[in-house]
């Protein structure tokens, strides 16, 4: 699997990813909005690009992570998580600190969804974030997904007080595979 846009590359993230995962998993500053970074170590960055390629050869995997290249260098990571026999998927996204504010998140989680609808009939998206996390809403509202709710009692890996968390989602019409942005080519 290789998927191209106008500026990136995604590739299926595995070990040959980890000197890059490393830097921008482990960084507190990086990962301060998520709930399972930033990574403790690099044994547990190790062990889950492992995960991530055994994900990569099932056939129907229950979920998928692929790595961001721009330039040919490795920037951060998009991922789907499959439920319900793969019609929903919960998206996901990491971009190096030092890539954002330029639209990488965007373009990646557009044409993975693309991937993901095409390749596993997935019907609908979901993504969850940080309530303060507007970068990551952004990049939800841009891919056309609408606010679901608000709740209370998100735990972000590295903070002591309870946050709150907002659910999003989109529906893929059965007439319309090509539901992303237009200007977003894929494979």
């Amino acid at each position: 699997m290789l998927i191209k846009t106008s500026r990136l590359v995604l590739e299926p993230y595995g070990t040959k990813h980890y000197d890059t995962t490393v830097v921008y998993s482990t960084d507190p500053e990086n990962t301060k909005m998520m709930c399972f970074m930033p990574c403790e170590s690099g044994e547990e960055v190790m062990d889950y690009l492992r995960k991530c390629e055994i994900q990569w050869s099932k056939e129907k995997p229950e979920y998928l992570d692929a790595a961001i290249l721009h330039d040919g260098k490795h920037i951060g990571a998009v991922s789907v998580e499959f439920f319900d026999n793969m019609t929903i998927g919960e998206l996901g996204w990491i971009i190096s600190k030092a890539e954002w504010g330029s639209g990488f998140a965007y373009e990646a989680a557009a044409a993975f969804m693309q991937y993901c609808t095409e390749k596993f009939g997935v019907k609908k998206y979901i993504a969850h974030a940080d309530s303060e996390n507007t970068a990551s809403i952004r990049v939800m509202e841009k891919l056309g997904m609408k606010l679901v709710s608000v709740s209370d009692g998100r735990k972000n890996r590295i903070s002591d007080e309870p946050r709150r968390e907002v659910l999003y989602e989109s529906a893929v019409s059965d007439n319309s595979p090509d539901f992303c942005n237009k200007d977003v080519p894929t494979c």
